[in-house]
């Protein structure tokens, strides 16, 4: 062959190339599309893609911005802070063709993440179901459970006008429009018995040298890819074990999740996750083939991860302020993976107290809070059925840090302990009309001296404090209060909502 001909064929290859390039039509991000909800009170992404240098105009409610694709076919405009309307509008999007969007209205919206009991269902829960029946301007967007060995450029799914399919973010998304009066907009990714580490980005190894580890051996186990791949590719879809196998995997549902997601407008994100990283108390684990999904970090540096992760998150949106609402793990009567049967009312006990207290730490950060579940969960099922608490307190959360509403969101809260006598004195913030819910003396606390043995503490409530003693000790230092796995509590404040868990000592405990 001669060089004339190898020239023209390439000359030919390249021009199909570039005919292909530029006729890339003009599309969306799956974020964008009928029914969306966008979030008021901020600048608005809308993002796609579309021939190179072509040139885009995004118009909604009165406002026409444009801008030109890159070299790449993206294109990114931001509309200007809107108001909230339930008021349905078209957006439309014009460059060499047009898109029309319709229905589009504007209020709060909010992602809502974790495992299982954010996955679990409105159907399994009969006080929530009820509220279907008289809920309104609520939508949501349902992220489609699937993984990537990337990072995904779009997210598999589509806004509707209905609620969202999971309990928790439901009764969220009920009773904070019943409250704002505003369209809700939910963006709904979990998936049950995923880790922290699976919705972490890959970059956060260089922060954590566990998890370099962790996606290293990841990235070289060629097995646990092809097994992926071949779920992936499968035109029946995967079974019920490929589907757990998947989603215990690290980093890969962030890629497909939650990366494309952003930078999505929203008020802030709800977390409820964490039994998946309780199965030991520190470190991580080395792990068989029987118990290869165990490699997570435990307990006690969950709360440390955690922080990191939320400030990643917020890099991600480009949003410092972007609010963070941690659900706490409620009652639950079971230890870690080496120590499974505990007495679950122990303040000493290696059990869920742990977690929560690492979660807890998340309010180090601004513009976080933490939904306190202490006086809910089940002795025996790691999937509690009382979720509509939940949805309310987490709504009255939202009110009070992203709504200014000037109410009381949270329960007591330790502000300090005092010694009096023999006695130690509990001073809380948010105390007032400090009660119980069975007009009983508090439960739940249990003191010590420097000897660290603990002993249930008899307690009063003297106006907004309570009062500790033991007749077995008579200089108490320390004090543990509903520190246990299902631990029996009954202490509120005027508003019903249940005392926070605490404890005043650092003793490290021996699994």
């Amino acid at each position: 062959m001669t060089k004339k001909p190898c020239i023209a064929l390439l000359f030919i290859f390249l021009f199909f190339c570039v005919a292909i390039t530029y006729s890339q039509e003009l599309k969306l991000s799956n974020l964008f599309c009928d029914n969306t909800v966008l979030q008021r009170g901020t600048e608005v992404p809308v993002w796609g893609v579309a021939a190179p240098k072509e040139k885009i105009r995004v118009k909604y409610a009165g406002q026409s911005v444009t801008t030109r694709t890159g070299k790449d076919g993206k294109w990114m405009v931001a509309l200007a802070p809107l108001q909230a309307s339930k008021t349905p509008r078209e957006m439309t999007i014009t460059g060499n063709s047009e898109i029309v969007l319709s229905n589009v209205v504007v209020g709060e919206v909010w992602i809502c993440s974790g495992q299982s009991n954010m996955q679990f269902s409105v159907d399994n829960v009969p006080e929530t179901k009820a509220l279907l029946a008289s809920s309104e301007n609520i939508r949501s967007f349902e992220v489609k459970r699937t993984v990537s060995f990337k990072e995904e450029d779009n997210v598999s799914g589509k806004w509707a006008d209905v609620p969202p399919t999971s309990a928790v973010a439901f009764g969220f998304a009920y009773f904070l429009e019943k409250s704002a009066d505003i369209p809700i907009g939910i963006i709904h990714a979990s998936w049950g018995s995923s880790s922290l580490e699976a919705w972490m980005p890959r970059d956060m190894a260089e922060e954590f040298p566990y998890f370099k580890d962790i996606i290293d051996d990841f990235d070289a186990d060629t097995e646990t890819r092809n097994r992926i791949n071949n779920a992936l590719s499968s035109g029946e879809g995967w079974s019920n074990q490929e589907d757990i196998f998947m989603r215990r995997q690290p980093n890969i549902l962030y890629n497909a999740m939650m990366k494309p997601l952003a930078p999505y407008a929203c008020r802030g994100l709800v977390w409820y996750q964490g039994e998946r990283n309780t199965r030991y108390y520190s470190g991580v684990p080395e792990v068989t083939e029987d118990n290869w999904f165990h490699r997570v970090i435990g307990m006690k540096e969950y709360g440390d991860v955690l922080q990191s992760w939320v400030k990643r998150y917020r890099k991600e949106w480009k949003n410092n302020k972007m609010h963070f609402s941690v659900v706490m793990l409620p009652g639950y009567g079971k230890g870690t993976n080496n120590n499974p049967d505990i007495d679950s009312k122990s303040p000493t006990a290696i059990s869920w107290a742990w977690m929560r207290e690492s979660q807890l730490k998340v309010l180090n950060l601004p513009y976080t809070s933490v939904v306190n579940t202490i006086d809910l969960g089940d002795e025996t099922n790691v999937h509690p059925k009382d979720k509509l608490p939940i949805g309310i307190r987490l709504a009255l959360l939202a009110e009070k840090h992203t709504l200014d509403k000037n109410i009381v969101a949270e329960g007591p809260i330790l502000n300090q302990v005092k010694a009096q006598d023999n006695k130690l004195v509990v001073h809380f913030n948010n105390a007032q009309g400090l009660k119980t819910v069975d007009e009983k003396a508090p439960i739940g606390f249990w003191i010590a001296d420097d000897s660290m043995q603990w002993h249930k503490a008899e307690a009063k409530i003297v106006g907004e404090e309570v009062v500790l003693s033991n007749d077995d000790i008579k200089n108490p230092v320390y004090v543990r209060y509903a520190f246990a796995g299902k631990p029996d509590v009954n202490l509120v404040n005027g508003a019903d909502l249940p005392a926070y868990p605490f404890r005043t000592d650092n003793q490290i405990p021996i699994d």
